[in-house]
């Protein structure tokens, strides 16, 4: 371990566990299931939780547990489906949090620091190895992210920190069996848009993307339906799981960001055709995009959105 024990241990008290209950009704429970557990940091001595919004997407409960072992009620006051990240407050005053870093930059030494459970943290160094941007399968595209040479050592919404204990980003996912690293979403996301995600719980001058609930792989110069969300537009308009997309709206795409580039010209509510591949058979597929935002609202028993 190189990072000093009272740097660690500074940072450490401005952790958090997040334990959130999800109602089987909401659209997220099928993929994260309704029991989720997570990490955050505390960046307002108020009370002020960040962490990735796949923890506590949909949460009609969460429970925070301080570094000193102490439980609160959280509540989700902001969400960004663009960035993935996501807020949550506990009634607090006066609690250790950390300030963020003033840049960050390749090969510099960074650590995390992730919940195990409730009372438990874990530590883990190694050195900021690429700020490239990564694309993920749910529609997901960061133009620049933080990938480190270190295991995660816990829960997902971890602490990336520097050498001087200033946060960097917001630890999301652990990449090691395919890429030898874990990523993290950097803190300049959150530092961007904080103003509107305290006063609206979203970013209201961003326009909202258009959301298909699908899934995909690039693959040999093609991109891969390898799934549908239930009750998403995708599947409403019948794209399947194995389709392979040849064009979106005459644009051909190749490769995932492509495709997330030319769908993302449009507005949410626009229709949105595909060319697609099934089989034998070439189709023509028109899909009725919506705002993520909006489907994601706790959803009622009956299991529809409630907007």
């Amino acid at each position: 371990m190189n990072a000093r024990l009272g740097l660690v241990h500074a940072v450490l008290l401005a952790s958090v566990d997040l334990t959130a209950r999800v109602p089987s009704s909401h659209p997220s429970a099928r993929n994260l299931g309704t029991e989720r557990m997570g990490s955050g940091t505390i960046v307002e001595s108020t009370g002020t939780i960040l962490t990735v919004n796949y923890v506590v997407n949909g949460a009609e409960a969460i429970t925070v547990t301080l570094s000193d072992g102490k439980q609160s009620p959280g509540r989700l006051t902001a969400q960004d489906f663009d960035t993935g990240l996501a807020l949550v407050n506990i009634d607090a005053t006066n609690l250790p949090f950390l300030r963020p870093a003033e840049s960050v930059s390749l090969g510099q030494p960074a650590f995390m620091i992730a919940s195990s459970g409730q009372n438990n943290r874990r530590v883990s160094d190694g050195n900021v190895t690429s700020l490239e941007s990564y694309d993920g399968q749910w529609e997901y595209l960061l133009e620049r992210s933080i990938r480190v040479s270190a295991f995660n050592p816990g829960f997902g919404g971890g602490t990336l920190a520097d050498s001087r204990g200033r946060l960097l980003g917001v630890v999301s996912l652990n990449l090691n069996e395919i890429g030898k690293f874990t990523l993290a979403i950097p803190v300049e996301y959150y530092l961007r848009d904080v103003e509107e995600l305290r006063r609206f719980g979203r970013v209201q001058s961003r326009p909202p993307r258009p959301w298909l609930g699908l899934y995909s792989q690039s693959l040999e110069n093609h991109v891969v339906i390898t799934g549908v969300t239930p009750l998403g537009p995708a599947e409403a308009a019948g794209l399947k799981q194995g389709d392979i997309i040849l064009t979106v709206e005459e644009r051909e795409v190749q490769t995932r960001p492509q495709l997330y580039r030319e769908v993302w010209k449009k507005k949410a509510g626009d229709l949105i055709t595909f060319h697609v591949i099934r089989g034998d058979n070439s189709l023509n597929i028109q899909i009725a995009s919506r705002d993520r935002w909006d489907f994601n609202q706790l959803m009622p028993a009956g299991g529809k959105p409630s907007n």
